[in-house]
């Protein structure tokens, strides 16, 4: 698999606490040379992101950072439209993912408008207690990123 499989630029998409529970996200991200750099927003605000991909293995990770709040882990592959995979904070939390590019802007229609471009703005859900989430033995759980900070996704 090559590089170009990691198109830099607007990719969108979403994560979830359970299958039917999305959350959308806007990224826009840059792959370079086996490093993955970006920035965003969701439903729980903007953040930045720092990672690495490899293109042979399809596989990426990278930490998504709110500013002045929590970090969340990722880790995916990059399969068919986008990249799979999980999500974690710390034990607290965790779920899924799905992202993929959007089209890009040479491929779009020339009667697009400015407005039609823009991300829509973040849905505002209610994401579950912290009490209510359960504590997942799975092999993501094992990797320790240092004090506890918490929150949603």
């Amino acid at each position: 698999m090559s590089d170009k499989m990691y198109p830099s630029g607007p990719w969108t998409g979403f994560y979830n606490y359970t299958p039917k529970d999305k959350h959308r996200m806007d990224l826009h991200l840059t792959f370079t040379n086996g490093r993955i750099t970006g920035e965003g927003n969701d439903d729980v605000g903007p953040f930045v992101i720092k990672g690495q991909y490899d293109a042979q293995s399809a596989e990426c990770h990278w930490t998504k950072t709110y500013a002045g709040a929590h970090d969340v882990f990722y880790r995916g592959f990059r399969e068919g439209k986008g990249i799979w995979g999980t999500w974690e904070i710390r034990e607290q939390s965790h779920g899924g993912f799905h992202i993929w590019p959007k089209e890009s802007s040479d491929t779009q229609s020339t009667t697009t408008t400015a407005l039609a471009k823009r991300p829509a703005p973040p849905l505002k859900v209610n994401a579950p207690l912290r009490k209510n989430l359960v504590k997942n033995p799975g092999p993501l759980n094992r990797r320790r990123r240092g004090p506890s900070q918490g929150g949603p996704a």
